[in-house]
């Protein structure tokens, strides 16, 4: 019976060719996703100030969410660009049985001004994080490290 012999080159037959190649290329993928880290292409950023309502929240929140601002933006337990700077709050107005409307002892209306760095973009879309935000967004989701309001209202975005 003949026996075959692998083809080599010098003492590495091209299996070892192969792994070697192999390894160099998944170390060289390695060193380049190290080393930009950090780095890559640096984008202009634009700074907007915005307005949320949150209409019909507990009266206690008001000092809870004052004593804790400012805070920064989060999102998905990441820091964003931004941060909750103040709030203030308003009246929350009921319909009573007289057909009156009457302040509610118990509720408030809140509005926080919030600060972010925003990419700057031919078309500009102010996103923070995955949220765009805009005049008129009903479900936009305010989050900081301390505070989280849910189905807010965006009511004024301003380049600052």
């Amino acid at each position: 019976m003949e026996q075959k012999k692998a083809f080599r080159i010098g003492k590495f037959n091209i299996i070892d060719i192969i792994a070697v190649v192999l390894i160099l290329a998944v170390a060289a993928y390695a060193a380049v996703r190290l080393l930009n880290r950090g780095g890559g292409v640096e984008v202009s950023t634009v700074d907007i100030t915005y307005v949320v309502r949150v209409e019909n929240v507990a009266a206690e929140l008001y000092e809870n969410a004052k004593a804790n601002l400012p805070s920064q933006l989060m999102a998905s337990g990441a820091r964003l660009p931004g941060q909750i700077e103040s709030v203030e709050k308003a009246p929350f107005l009921v319909l009573g049985a007289d057909g009156q409307w009457h302040e509610d002892p118990d509720h408030v209306n809140l509005y926080f001004t919030c600060t972010a760095s925003v990419p700057k973009q031919e078309v500009m879309t102010n996103k923070i994080g995955e949220q765009e935000v805009r005049v008129g967004k009903t479900d936009y989701i305010m989050k900081s490290e301390k505070v989280e309001f849910q189905e807010a209202t965006v009511i004024d975005v301003w380049e600052s």
